[in-house]
């Protein structure tokens, strides 16, 4: 490959990074969405873009969004499926004027992770192979069981509080029922939107923007209109409160959870941050924002990177499978290459978020947090409406239903995933089809 194409790789890899930097300004705008406009501008007649340097470009984006997103995830508490578990002890960090500690935590601990990844894929990558083989016959019954954890983990809240009795059981069980129905109804509407989608099939490739922003972000922004919660001035910190240790402990938290989330269907940064936060038993607010930067980028880019991989033929993540449609991996030169320009957009991320991040600290306290709530959920909005039409609108207002009842009832907002996780473990056992029928959705 000639050196002037490997710099033009590198160049397409910051550009994925800088276009990511403009949407991280975007609260709750996915990087899919504006990837499934990126494919659909390669196909227009007469365009005659390079596929590989689109592959690239697509790398740096994916980098940069994991990264940058942490941002309004942070400061504006608009998370995605993977930013969810952010957000909790980032809002106490915004509380004591720490935000930007948060983000740069996060940070930090997802850079580490991405060069971790970058160390282990050059290493393991012709594993995999053997690895995919011995897990493909059982993805079905992991997928369940990963469904059955999600669901049993969730613990009973303030039931010694009330009197013995039925009061009693149901303070024990309101929350555990609120988990259970969040579930059960957000895999109901997964399956209308994979079987009999409102939204016009031109925009299949938006078709879950609406459900995701309802089901995550629009109940964040309103619970925080209804609370009237307001930032206080955010403190620019020049040091970070974290030990080697910490950091080490952290990284290897977040990439245990984001390879899991990486190689394995329907499993999303989110559940594999919380899988692998279990598994390590962990306390401390640090420890938990670095393992879950870590993860967040752990999942994004390594779910990537393994439609790099010559031969492999596997494809998870959302940006995996639209890139598969216009360009496939020959070599293994391309494959470093890959990892070396994830390794340079995860650098050059770090930094743009350290300033997008002072940023928006800087302008912290100086705009009335509720304006800032308000003029969130009415771009949120104006998102799905422009992106889906009315009819998205209608499937984010039912979305945003189901994503209320873990705020008003005090259960995991994970739970939600099950409009992603219910109709691919149905798929991947054979009953998803029959079910659908069932409930009408096949004619």
């Amino acid at each position: 490959m000639p050196l002037g194409d490997v710099a033009l790789m590198s160049l397409y890899a910051v550009a994925g990074v800088l276009a990511a930097g403009v949407l991280s300004l975007v609260p709750a705008l996915h990087v899919y969405n504006f990837a499934g406009l990126v494919i659909l501008a390669t196909a227009l007649p007469g365009a005659s873009y390079p596929r590989q340097f689109v592959a690239f470009f697509f790398l740096g984006l994916t980098t940069g969004y994991a990264m940058l997103s942490m941002v309004p995830s942070v400061f504006l508490a608009a998370p995605d499926d993977s930013t969810l578990f952010i957000v909790l002890p980032g809002q106490g960090y915004m509380r004591r004027r720490r935000a930007f500690e948060a983000v740069t935590l996060a940070g930090v601990g997802g850079l580490a992770g991405i060069l971790v990844l970058a160390a282990l894929a050059v290493v393991a990558h012709p594993l995999l192979r053997t690895l995919r083989d011995i897990v493909r016959p059982h993805l079905h019954w992991m997928l369940w069981a990963v469904i059955a954890w999600m669901l049993l983990s969730e613990w009973p809240k303030g039931a010694d509080r009330a009197p013995p009795g039925w009061r009693r059981w149901w303070e024990g069980w309101r929350n555990l029922a609120a988990g259970l129905l969040t579930f059960l109804l957000a895999g109901l509407l997964g399956l209308i939107l994979f079987y009999r989608s409102p939204v016009p099939v031109t925009l299949a490739f938006q078709g879950l923007l609406p459900a995701f922003a309802g089901l995550f972000s629009v109940p964040w922004v309103l619970q925080n209109l209804v609370s009237r919660v307001e930032m206080p001035p955010q403190h620019l910190a020049t040091t970070v409160d974290v030990t080697p240790a910490l950091l080490l402990q952290g990284t290897l938290t977040g990439l245990l959870g984001g390879l899991f989330a990486a190689f394995f269907p329907g499993v999303t940064g989110g559940i594999g941050g919380l899988v692998a936060g279990h598994a390590t038993a962990q306390r401390d607010d640090r420890l938990f924002l670095v393992s879950q930067g870590a993860c967040r980028a752990v999942y994004y880019v390594g779910a990537l990177l393994l439609l790099f991989i010559p031969g492999l033929h596997l494809t998870r993540g959302g940006m995996a499978s639209m890139l598969s449609s216009v360009w496939s991996a020959h070599t293994t030169r391309t494959f470093y290459l890959a990892v070396a320009a994830v390794v340079l957009a995860g650098v050059v991320s770090f930094f743009l978020l350290l300033l997008l991040a002072r940023l928006a600290a800087t302008l912290s306290g100086k705009v009335r947090y509720r304006w800032i709530s308000l003029g969130t959920l009415l771009l949120l909005l104006a998102i799905v409406l422009l992106a889906t039409g009315w009819k998205g609108l209608l499937v984010c207002g039912v979305a945003t239903g189901i994503g209320l009842i873990p705020a008003l009832w005090g259960s995991r907002r994970v739970n939600c995933m099950g409009v992603v996780l219910l109709p691919l473990a149905l798929q991947l056992t054979g009953t998803a089809s029959g079910l659908a029928g069932w409930l009408g959705l096949i004619q």
